[in-house]
C-alpha cells in the first residue's frame, strides 16, 4: 500500500509542477492586454470575497439583535438579505454586464456559496451571542 502511496504522490506533484509550469509560460506568452483583464477580474473576485467573508462578522450586532427574536423568519431573512446585497454587489462590480452562460454560471454559483456561508456563519455567530 506505501507503495501505491509513493507512486500517486510522485503523480500528482509532476502533474501539479507541470501545471505550474505551463501556467507560467502562458502568462510569460500572453499579450499584456489579456493579462490586464485577468487581473482586473481576479482583483474584483478577490474584493468580493473579502466582501462575503467579513460582511457577518462586522454586522454581528445585527445576528445577535435577530438571534433574539428567536424567529426562523428573521433569520431567513437576514441570511437572504445579505446575499442579495452581495450577488449585487458582485454584478456591479462587473458594470452590470453579465454576457453568457458562463458568466451567468459564476454569478450563480457565487450566489450559492454566499447563501451557504453567511447561513453557516450567522447560525454560529447568533449561538455565540444568545
Amino acid at each position: 500500500m506505501d507503495l501505491l502511496k509513493t507512486i500517486a504522490a510522485k503523480l500528482i506533484t509532476g502533474l501539479i509542477v507541470l501545471a505550474v509550469i505551463a501556467a507560467g509560460i502562458s502568462w510569460w506568452q500572453m499579450e499584456p492586454q489579456t493579462r490586464q483583464v485577468l487581473m482586473t477580474g481576479t482583483g474584483r473576485i478577490l474584493a468580493w470575497l473579502g466582501i462575503v467573508l467579513f460582511l457577518p462578522w462586522v454586522s454581528f450586532f445585527l445576528i445577535g439583535r435577530v438571534a433574539k427574536m428567536q424567529s426562523n423568519l428573521a433569520g431567513g431573512l437576514l441570511v437572504a438579505a445579505y446575499t442579495l446585497v452581495e450577488v449585487v454587489l458582485l454584478a456591479w462590480l462587473f458594470d452590470w454586464n453579465i454576457p453568457g452562460a458562463t458568466a451567468w454560471t459564476f454569478l450563480i454559483v457565487a450566489g450559492l456559496f454566499a447563501a451557504v456561508y453567511n447561513l453557516f456563519t450567522c447560525d454560529w455567530i447568533a449561538e455565540k451571542l444568545a
